[in-house]
């Protein structure tokens, strides 16, 4: 019961910072305003919650292009410290090297995790066809991965399908995803 409760915790701490820091390297990507001048409300909250992280790791790994690697490696030195430590919650089971590749994988998981999210929100917030910043920003962070879709699947009745689409699209990567990582573990 109580490896349940921490690994609840755990899970619900290091998902949130993780993701956060996979939404910073997103939005950076995407080249989202984030500052405070910005009016963006998202990008003050993800600054708030990542930067005691992402900070001291940047003045050691530049960026790569327009890839913040720090963003990148927060996310992992997060899931690396929650599997970390679930494994030794565990008593130590199963060798070590499969803490980073359970960590590789929840980072992974995260990124569809979070983007299946933005994808329901966005989808909802066009219906009700509210002009704010989230629903703004929310369009430009899930556009990208829509445009592919749009091109091929035309409206049906004035009905954009598409991110039903991506979301079938995201549910079958995590089955995929699921598989490889129980035959990683396996080797």
């Amino acid at each position: 019961m109580l490896y349940q409760i921490v690994s609840l915790l755990l899970e619900v701490v290091c998902g949130i910072l993780s993701g956060v820091c996979l939404l910073r390297l997103y939005m950076q990507y995407q080249r989202i305003p984030m500052s405070a001048r910005s009016g963006n409300p998202l990008g003050r909250f993800v600054f708030a919650l990542t930067d005691w992280i992402v900070l001291p790791l940047r003045r050691v790994l530049p960026s790569i292009g327009a890839l913040d690697t720090a963003s990148l490696a927060a996310a992992f030195f997060l899931q690396l410290a929650e599997f970390g430590v679930l494994w030794l919650l565990a008593g130590a089971a199963g060798g070590l090297l499969s803490v980073p590749i359970l960590a590789a994988f929840g980072l992974i998981r995260m990124a569809i995790s979070g983007m299946t999210g933005m994808v329901i929100v966005f989808a909802v917030l066009s219906w009700i066809q509210t002009r704010s910043p989230i629903a703004d920003i929310l369009e430009r962070l899930v556009a990208p991965l829509l445009m592919p879709i749009r091109r091929v699947v035309p409206l049906v009745g004035g009905i954009d399908l598409s991110p039903l689409i991506l979301l079938v699209l995201l549910q079958i990567a995590a089955i995929v995803l699921g598989h490889l990582q129980a035959a990683a573990l396996m080797l």
